[in-house]
């Protein structure tokens, strides 16, 4: 732990737990990009544990320093410095990833941004990726738990745009870009990790 960096209580509980479901998702994959790095905490534990793969972080701009600095920190080979991404622009690079994560991020943006987050997938991934996404969902509309309608109910007095989404219309969204729900797990704090393949 480093006192001078940010840090997310929820992504020390919950990282144990999302390891072993990618241990499993991602264990014949190479390179995976995680979209919305935040603290990094997450990226180090998993470039650590999945010495196989090299994981590349990214997040937007001004997360970068305290970023890139606990990368730097965690000195792994497998675990390049983070790059700038906006999921609304295209963005080029010089080999596709055969695996993506990204955690706590579908209800933070609007779902016009959501929609542009998948759009890019195929430019960013290979024909045969995986798709592993952690956070909360409802089901048919509805709440899983208390908790999570206080939490939506919270997010919506910062930005209306945001909230959690339907599960249904996640999964729609990805059979648009080729991705094939294969497994929904359930997850502490009343959230789920979702397993796509194409």
């Amino acid at each position: 732990m480093y006192p001078d960096l940010p840090y997310s209580q929820a992504c020390e509980n919950n990282k144990a737990p999302i390891l072993a479901i990618l241990q499993q998702a991602f264990a014949e994959c190479s390179a995976i990009l995680e979209i919305g790095s935040g603290t990094g905490q997450h990226a180090a534990h998993f470039a650590k544990n999945l010495p196989h793969l090299t994981w590349q972080a990214s997040d937007q701009q001004h997360y970068l320093p305290e970023l890139n600095e606990r990368l730097k920190r965690a000195a792994l080979p497998n675990l390049p410095q983070a790059f700038s991404f906006d999921v609304t622009k295209q963005l080029m690079l010089p080999n596709r990833f055969d695996g993506l994560f990204t955690a706590n991020t579908l209800h933070i943006m609007s779902w016009p941004i959501v929609e542009s987050m998948f759009q890019r997938l195929d430019e960013l991934l290979t024909e045969k990726a995986t798709l592993c996404i952690y956070g909360p969902f409802n089901y048919a509309g509805h709440f899983t738990s208390a908790s999570n309608q206080l939490f939506d109910q919270s997010l919506k007095s910062r930005d209306p745009a945001m909230g959690i989404r339907d599960i249904e219309q996640v999964v729609a969204l990805a059979k648009m870009h080729a991705f094939q729900l294969h497994e929904d797990f359930t997850m502490p704090a009343n959230n789920r990790l979702l397993w796509f393949k194409r």
